[in-house]
């Protein structure tokens, strides 16, 4: 609509108002209007939107053709003052002609009932486009606030006759939108500093007063919690409150606290939520709050474990995972700044000892957990998982903000989430899937250390998500083939990220000239080190494919083959001449000591020539002491074999001929053997004397001697064949999902 008012498809007239629906019962010899309010016609949904767009046009058009007429001068100052105060004008005309016509307007609509709740909160937010100027305006707009404030939650009787709210349960008015309608018109009521603070905080000590003697229902500890919610959501900071009908300390200690452990969960849901508010404005996260939240985290059911999860997270975000830990540890604070090598255990089932555990291993452990029981799937953001994955993405995107957390925790936290978006259990999560998408976008992006993590996360990811191997379950066939190509996919993936440009700021000079940063190529020779590059990720693979030895199992040889295709899809860059020398040798390592299949070892050779390619000195040698030296800042516990040429690769000629289908092998091998028996049985049989036509005797033995042939052959081309087809099942197994991960190249940016 916005756009065709703009275009001027839609024609406003003076005649039509909203006056048309107010007519009026006062005369002028009568005495006080609110003494007799005015007769309403209720509108209709469209009707109330299209007049509360209409408005909305008009005072954001006059107030831009204002805003020209101030920054001009002359004709074209006083054209833009003319057209503002047309639109002013009209806008006046449009509007009920009083607050107190308003007030009935909106009243009417809100006790029609439901049907014209939608009416109602159109119209309730037009109150922002009222004058309110004068005492005895504010005054009528106050007491209807007040009115709206202490108006009770409609609720429904069930068929078991349980009385049921209407509406989320945790906003006034069950809506949000309704609630952000009401403190519009607040704040446009009362602009005075700590004025709407205390009208609503009246309100709140009036209807905390039966929760406070427990002589409340359910109903009203959800009414004077969601109240108390619109002032926590609003007010800035504590000091507001300070002074007041009810003081914070007061309205934590008796009605957020019992709140939280009250009988019905609703209460509890609602009472979470205020909390992690009130923690927000705390100045440091009390050890009350916090432990209440943990509680409701580990040991309530699934709507309050997810409120409990998002207010902590919130709180995480706002004053850091460190000081979540402080509050419940003050004393422990260098214990807590130690350095932290990998996340704790934890068993939500013995929920007594996890209460003192960190805030990222509660999410961490929180990921895995699978019985969170939520009853709501149809709401994507009451699943824990997905409220979790997005808590810790922003965590990591913010992470140049939270010092405290150890390094060595972020490649875990990566890797996990990479897992959780690859996974089919979140095929259906949409909203986190965007939201990951976004998180993968940027991340690489933003920070030099990102891409280093996200190079140490590479190998854990995928060994995570490969099957049948590293104590991973495997499945069926089909399993395991999209197991498979998942892990593939999110290998190349990974790799793309680290192909993604570093945006880097440049000095306050030329932010100022320009007015934008730029991107800058991560390749670039004086950008950052190996670790943070793809010759970084590309060594860590290869120390990864060289770690294998020995025999190996169908999952293992099939890792190994995505590997390798991961592995030549990496770039090097010819500043890195160290790094390039560095996988050359890697390279002999793994042709020397490691037995790769045919296809891997073509791929190998081709990487092996675009290295030498791009070696500025190939015929020298990487000394074993600078090789050392660069595994080490890689942090890769892998020694070279000093015994291999480090100069050239030399990787083995994969045979011209394409190999012949099991078919034809078999057939030429049964073949064979049947022509190497026949020539070693008639080089070792004497000469066989002719046998008259009537010796039966002779006959018999004729035949056993024909039996005892045929079957010494058939026993020679049955293990022959046993041989084969065990030699075969490896490589069908190996290569399941050859095809389908060879076929997908999609492109994730």
């Amino acid at each position: 609509m916005d756009a065709l008012l703009k275009d001027g498809s839609i024609k406003l007239h003076d005649k039509q108002s909203i006056q048309e629906y107010i007519v009026s019962t006062v005369t002028e010899n009568e005495g006080d209007p609110a003494d007799s309010p005015p007769s309403i016609q209720l509108m209709e949904p469209e009707s109330a939107i299209y007049w509360k767009t209409v408005c909305r046009f008009l005072q954001t058009k006059a107030q831009a053709k204002g805003s020209d007429a101030a920054v001009t001068t002359g004709t074209e100052a006083a054209m833009y003052a003319a057209e503002a105060s047309d639109n002013n004008d009209l806008l006046d005309k449009i509007l009920p002609a009083t607050v107190f016509d308003y007030v009935a307007l909106v009243r009417a609509h809100i006790d029609a009932g439901a049907n014209y709740r939608f009416a109602s909160r159109q119209l309730l937010l037009l109150g922002a486009m009222l004058d309110f100027s004068d005492s005895t305006s504010r005054k009528i707009a106050g007491a209807f606030l007040q009115d709206l404030l202490r108006r009770p939650l409609d609720f429904e009787i069930d068929e078991t006759g349980i009385e049921v709210v209407i509406g989320d349960g945790l906003n006034l008015g069950g809506d949000k939108d309704w609630a952000d309608a009401v403190t519009s018109l607040a704040k446009k009521v009362h602009v005075a500093i700590g004025e709407i603070e205390s009208a609503v905080l009246g309100v709140v000590e009036e209807l905390a007063r039966p929760c406070r003697e427990r002589t409340a229902d359910f109903k009203q500890w959800m009414h004077c919690l969601a109240v108390t919610g619109l002032l926590l959501q609003n007010v800035k900071s504590f000091h507001l409150l300070q002074g007041q009908a009810i003081q914070p300390s007061e309205l934590l200690q008796s009605l957020l606290l019992p709140g939280a452990k009250h009988a019905h969960l609703d209460v509890q849901r609602v009472s979470v939520r205020c909390l992690g508010l009130f923690g927000l404005l705390e100045k440091k996260p009390s050890e009350d709050v916090v432990k209440q939240l943990r509680v409701s985290f580990i040991k309530g059911p699934a709507p309050i474990s997810t409120m409990a999860c998002k207010a902590l997270i919130d709180l995480a975000l706002w004053h850091g995972p460190l000081e979540v830990d402080k509050a419940l540890r003050p004393g422990d604070a260098s214990q807590l700044e130690q350095i932290k090598m990998a996340f704790t255990a934890l068993n939500f089932l013995d929920a007594d000892d996890n209460m003192d555990a960190e805030f990222l291993d509660l999410l961490y452990a929180g990921l895995d957990r699978t019985d969170w029981g939520n009853s709501v799937e149809s709401d994507e953001s009451e699943i824990m998982q997905a409220v979790i994955g997005e808590g810790l993405g922003k965590i990591l995107l913010l992470s140049e903000n939270y010092t405290s957390i150890p390094t060595s925790l972020h490649p875990l936290l990566l890797a996990k989430l990479i897992e959780l978006y690859f996974s089919d259990e979140t095929s259906g999560l949409q909203r986190l899937k965007q939201c990951l998408s976004v998180f993968f976008e940027h991340y690489p992006t933003l920070s030099a250390n990102h891409k280093k993590y996200l190079s140490k996360a590479f190998i854990p990811a995928v060994r995570s998500m490969w099957p049948a191997i590293f104590g991973n379950a495997g499945g069926t066939a089909v399993i395991v083939s999209n197991l498979r190509k998942h892990a593939t996919q999110a290998s190349r993936f990974m790799v793309q990220m680290m192909h993604a440009p570093l945006y880097a700021v440049h000095d306050e000079t030329e932010n100022a000239e320009s007015g934008t940063g730029s991107v800058e190529n991560a390749n670039h020779s004086s950008g950052p080190s190996l670790e943070c590059r793809e010759e970084g990720l590309a060594v860590r693979i290869a120390a990864e494919l060289a770690s294998f030895t020995g025999k190996r199992t169908a999952a293992e040889r099939s890792y190994m083959s995505a590997l390798c295709r991961t592995l030549v899809l990496i770039q090097f860059h010819p500043s890195e001449q160290d790094a390039i020398r560095l996988m050359r040798r890697l390279l002999n390592h793994l042709t020397a000591n490691v037995h790769l299949e045919k296809d891997a070892m073509k791929e190998l050779k081709l990487m092996a020539e675009r290295l030498e390619s791009v070696d500025s000195r190939p015929e020298e040698a990487l000394a074993l002491e600078q090789a050392n030296l660069i595994l080490g800042k890689l942090e890769l516990d892998f020694n070279l074999d000093v015994n291999v040429p480090a100069a050239s690769c030399t990787i083995p000629q994969t045979p011209a001929r394409p190999r012949p289908g099991r078919g034809a092998s078999r057939s030429r091998r049964r073949a064979k053997d049947d022509e190497e028996e026949m020539s070693s049985e008639e080089e070792s049989s004497p000469v066989s004397v002719p046998v008259a036509a009537g010796s039966s005797r002779s006959q018999r033995a004729s035949k056993t001697a024909a039996l005892t042939k045929m079957m010494s052959t058939a026993n020679r081309v049955a293990t022959a064949r046993i041989e084969e087809d065990d030699e075969d099942e490896g490589e069908e197994s190996e290569v399941t999902s050859q095809d389908s991960d060879d076929s997908d190249e999609e492109e994730f940016f």
